[in-house]
């Protein structure tokens, strides 16, 4: 299949993580009928997915973006991961489907409001959200954190977005209450997509592009060992 696919180079658009900077990037036809059937090859060549476009960067002067992936069966959490373990040890995690709620969705607009103020993203919609997260063939599921709850669901802090193949989990997107920051919601997902792949038998978790010295994006380098896709292979 992968003699025949269409890649396309997109124009110049600004830089979603440095504003100085204009970015292009290369997209999977997201025509084709078989984009399910691409996205796990596309994300052994360091392709992501946002919503229904497979895309990866591709940039003229520089290569900032750098996928990464953890070979779960490898992972050992360090100290720090460790007591972010213990810290949301109250909490209850469950696997459900990747479908939109009004609890989702105003958790979301919430993260948003915090994490990206006035950056593009604080007024999605609800349609927003469904294209950005979910798509039409994805394999999606929604991780969910919880507060314990005596007769029902308690209340939902965060939501990691995982897209579920064969032999890897891809973590698309997380989303968390800004009033429980202290908690580090963003490691205790991440170190929950690993034992999720790790117990079902799967070799990776994608973490998407880390690039270094970022704010938002060094964290990757915390999950050890870590590989990186350097254009042809991966590496560690």
């Amino acid at each position: 299949m992968s003699d025949d696919l269409r890649i396309y180079r997109t124009g110049f658009h600004p830089c979603g993580y440095w504003p100085d900077r204009f970015a292009r990037d290369l997209l999977i036809d997201p025509r084709d009928p078989r984009s399910a059937e691409a996205y796990p090859l596309a994300l052994e060549w360091g392709f992501r997915r946002s919503g229904e476009v497979i895309y990866r960067p591709d940039c003229v002067a520089c290569r900032a973006c750098v996928a990464v992936r953890v070979p779960v069966g490898e992972f050992h959490p360090d100290r720090s991961q460790r007591r972010c373990l213990t810290r949301n040890a109250d909490l209850q995690v469950r696997v459900v489907p990747a479908q939109r709620t009004d609890e989702h969705f105003a958790l979301y607009r919430r993260y948003l409001h915090h994490r990206h103020p006035g950056g593009g993203m604080d007024d999605h919609s609800e349609a927003d959200f469904d294209g950005f997260l979910i798509g039409r063939w994805s394999q999606g599921r929604f991780l969910e954190f919880r507060m314990p709850g005596d007769h029902a669901p308690g209340r939902l802090l965060a939501v990691a977005v995982t897209d579920v193949l064969e032999d890897a989990l891809s973590a698309v997107y997380t989303f968390y209450d800004p009033d429980e920051v202290s908690r580090g919601l963003g490691t205790f997902g991440v170190l929950q997509q690993i034992e999720w792949a790790r117990r079902e038998g799967r070799s990776h978790l994608y973490l998407g592009y880390w690039i270094d010295g970022h704010p938002k994006m060094d964290y990757k380098r915390r999950f050890q060992p870590l590989e990186r896709y350097d254009g042809r292979a991966w590496q560690r």
